[in-house]
């Protein structure tokens, strides 16, 4: 059975930091994709950030110049590095993992979600 898990967010201050980070785990023949996305109340969910294992990364614009996405191949783990955080980026933030659970498939795997909150 294949899992994305999720750890990180919290509550910060406006102009502050946090890391989310996102294993996935089980057995599977190959990521394609790593990545977060967010949802706002009365939103629809949105992309942050992707990591494509064969290269390239993207970011939603606004995020860019604050959000950084990583990963740790061996771990099979993406980080997400969050500065300068604003009100606005207060959301449910979860994880999405593109992976073939065997040599013919993909599927998309979320996790359970974390929640981010930026408020004074």
């Amino acid at each position: 059975q294949v899992q994305v898990l999720e750890s990180g967010g919290g509550l910060v201050q406006p102009g502050g930091s946090l890391r989310l980070s996102c294993a996935a785990s089980g057995s599977f023949f190959r990521i394609v994709a790593m990545g977060w996305y967010r949802q706002a109340p009365g939103k629809q969910r949105e992309l942050v950030a992707t990591f494509n294992w064969g290269g390239g990364i993207n970011y939603a614009d606004s995020v860019k110049g604050r959000f950084a996405i990583s990963r740790d191949n061996a771990k099979n783990t993406v980080y997400l590095q969050m500065n300068s955080l604003e009100p606005e980026d207060t959301a449910v933030y979860y994880c999405n993992g593109r992976i073939y659970s065997d040599m013919r498939s993909w599927s998309d795997y979320w996790g359970q979600g974390t929640q981010v909150t930026v408020s004074s």
